[in-house]
């Protein structure tokens, strides 16, 4: 197993927060020592398993000749499920997260491929036993979304989906052309994590537009129409959040100004421009700079253009079997 991965690092990981907690001093700080103890508890879980799954493969060997191709497949399986729990190892991988997706230039074009982005991501999370809640939708004029904010729930949500912020890139006939030409569309994702701790981050008053209106009545999971729609704008950063799932106005306006401070927070850890700008919404959504393309006309395939992940089969892809393609990513990004 040891070509796989090694987990020895984890080990060691694991002596260095074990020996923290002998400190006297270790749990006058609650929130560091449960930070601690919550990592304690995961690395020694994926630790057990994978000295259970070790035992397991040394008793099969000696049983070679009486294994089965399901039970092969099985312990495949195990290993590599317990491969890519060791790549959830960020300070945020383990949280549920937010996904917003804006189209492109295009109008109707980018607003409908931002759609079918809405529906992969919805689908992929019945598929996979996430839930999810639409806290904002803002349909197109005449197809599609112009904005959406998704509310994903499950374990490491963010630390899958964390890759998938960038542009994103569509080439299709399209279905708005009488013509059936050709078209390219773009929408951008961002993914951020939420962090439920208590977030020290100063907002002065001055420097947000704040603007109430009436729910566009987008339907689907979890959106009321309703006149208690929020958006928040934080000129300094021009960070929007638009909030609109409670049938409360107060309610919107709480959950909008902790996701602005959940960004501002994480905006100020950033270590790079790459984050920063993954926390704003990209005015510069256009060719050249996409992460992936999903090319359905003059032939089919879906390419991850950092991994170089490619699937021949992009309509599978658009029905929300993502999850091969999340964990390439994740190894190949981490």
């Amino acid at each position: 197993m040891g070509g796989l991965f090694d987990v020895s690092n984890l080990n060691k990981e694991l002596t260095i927060l074990k020996e923290k907690t002998l400190n006297p001093d270790f749990y006058n700080d609650i929130n560091n020592s449960m930070q601690v103890l919550t990592k304690i508890s995961e690395l020694s879980k994926i630790v057990n398993e994978y000295n259970s799954l070790e035992n397991e493969i040394n008793d099969d060997l000696e049983l070679i000749d009486l294994i089965n191709d399901d039970e092969i497949n099985s312990l495949e399986d195990k290993i590599l499920v317990l491969e890519y729990n060791t790549f959830f190892s960020g300070s945020y991988d383990n949280l549920n997260c937010y996904l917003e997706i804006h189209p492109g230039a295009g109008g109707t074009e980018s607003c409908d491929f931002a759609e079918m982005l809405l529906n992969m991501y919805q689908k992929f999370c019945d598929k996979n036993s996430f839930k999810y809640e639409i806290i904002y939708l803002q349909k197109g004029e005449e197809a599609g979304v112009k904005s959406v904010n998704l509310k994903i729930l499950g374990k490491n949500a963010y630390g899958l989906l964390k890759n998938e912020s960038g542009i994103h890139r569509l080439v299709r006939i399209s279905p708005f052309d009488s013509n059936k030409r050709r078209h390219t569309s773009f929408a951008s994702v961002n993914v951020t994590p939420e962090i439920k701790d208590n977030i020290e981050i100063e907002i002065n008053e001055n420097d947000l537009k704040i603007d109430v209106y009436h729910s566009s009545g987008a339907g689907g999971q979890s959106v009321n129409t309703s006149n208690s729609a929020v958006r928040i704008t934080h000129l300094p950063t021009k960070i929007v959040v638009a909030v609109q799932n409670e049938r409360s106005q107060l309610r919107n306006k709480e959950i909008a100004m902790q996701i602005l401070k959940n960004k501002l927070y994480l905006l100020e850890l950033a270590k790079n421009e790459n984050m920063k700008d993954s926390l704003k919404n990209n005015d510069s959504i256009n060719f050249g700079s996409q992460i992936r393309s999903y090319i359905l006309e003059p032939y089919k395939l879906v390419k991850d253009h950092r991994t170089n992940f490619e699937s021949n089969d992009p309509e599978s892809v658009l029905e929300g079997n993502i999850i091969n393609m999340l964990l390439f990513n994740l190894k190949g990004l981490t």
